[in-house]
């Protein structure tokens, strides 16, 4: 990392090997904010852990039980008078002619022996009475979890985001009445806190599962179908997403960030985002903007307010201000943003994004221009 941002602060003319150097240097993944579902940010995911902390109750006490009654089978030593009188007996054949298994060893007029009286007791009890009734408890617990995760009946949110997962990275669209106030960034998802925030849920390619552990569970993104599910956050912070169900080859490499903030900055942030990009007015940023076009990049992005206008990769108009690289995989800095340019496939193999030929004076262009971008 200080190699990266060393050659990049001192510009182009200390970076003759900036292509083929940068990138490799390193591929960690970020934790840009926790990812637990143990560590709960809103009413949803509050529900969810609570459901859990019961299972893990019963399943704790459940297989300590078993365990205790397993050990006292085996060790515990029985009386002579214990012992059932089918052990020394041979076959009687009576019970062939009433079908049972056991040959009828031990039958006597009085029934069957008190050891098989007491097995069939133990299995009735322990095997279907006891997981009856503690996977009914779970099961009534688990309808009252759902509901308590999705909105009533009648429940206004004002509020709806979509979210449409593409190999490997996340558009996120803030959909609204007006085309002029309609919101489209990337792998960064913005909520006010104290509301609950509709999500829509799309896929480009294949099936993505969408995971905010900390304010959500699990909703698959299926092509062709539009699912749904709402994010509410109670206070300010952030929380990371993952995609849950495999995607392909940098499917553990696809995350999202969910930020909140009070009701007033997000509307300040809105306010940002629906701008488009600020005019140029410096020179070197000029030759930037050339060299972002001319490079091939407008072919895949979108910048607002200028000619770059295609959709086949994040929207990034306003990048600069954003947290991670990569769909959370690199810190959204100066050296990260220079090997990402330079080689996105050392970083991410398999990325749809290209490793595209640049020149050091290129590459340093690109990166003045993109970090202007706030």
């Amino acid at each position: 990392g200080r190699h990266q941002r060393d050659v990049a602060d001192r510009g182009p003319a200390a970076q003759p090997g900036a292509v083929s150097v940068l990138a490799p240097v390193y591929a960690q993944p970020v934790a840009v904010a926790p990812q637990s579902a143990l560590t709960t940010g809103g009413p949803a995911a509050a529900e969810i852990g609570s459901l859990w902390n019961v299972m893990l109750v019963i399943g704790t006490a459940t297989t300590v039980l078993v365990i205790v009654l397993l050990l006292v089978a085996l060790f515990r030593r029985r009386h002579a008078d214990e012992l059932p009188p089918e052990a020394d007996r041979p076959a009687d054949p009576r019970g062939e002619a009433t079908n049972e298994e056991s040959g009828a060893r031990g039958r006597e007029d009085r029934g069957r022996p008190r050891s098989e009286r007491l097995g069939t007791r133990w299995m009735v009890a322990g095997g279907v009475a006891f997981p009856a009734v503690v996977l009914t408890i779970l099961f009534i617990l688990t309808l009252v979890t759902m509901g308590a995760m999705y909105p009533r009946r009648g429940e206004r949110t004002p509020l709806t985001v979509e979210v449409t997962g593409t190999q490997w990275w996340w558009d996120v669209r803030y959909v609204g009445d007006e085309p002029q106030r309609i919101v489209r960034t990337a792998n960064e998802i913005h909520i006010p806190t104290g509301q609950r925030v509709r999500v829509l849920l799309r896929s480009n390619d294949v099936i993505h599962s969408f995971w905010v552990p900390g304010l959500q569970g699990k909703v698959d993104m299926i092509p062709g179908r539009t699912n749904v599910t709402w994010l509410q956050a109670d206070r300010p912070g952030m929380w990371r997403g993952q995609c849950a169900e495999f995607c392909g080859l940098q499917h553990a490499k696809m995350a999202l960030v969910v930020v909140a903030h009070e009701p007033r900055e997000f509307a300040a942030w809105i306010a940002r985002e629906v701008r488009p990009a600020a005019p140029i007015a410096d020179s070197a940023l000029a030759a930037g903007q050339r060299e972002f076009a001319t490079a091939g990049c407008q072919l895949c992005h979108t910048v607002r307010g200028t000619s770059a206008l295609a959709a086949a990769g994040p929207d990034l108009t306003h990048v600069a201000s954003r947290r991670t690289l990569a769909a959370g995989e690199l810190p959204n800095t100066r050296g990260n943003l220079y090997g990402w340019l330079a080689n996105p496939q050392a970083l991410k193999p398999g990325t749809k994004m290209p490793a595209v030929p640049l020149t050091p004076e290129q590459l340093h262009a690109i990166v003045r221009y993109l970090e202007s971008l706030r």
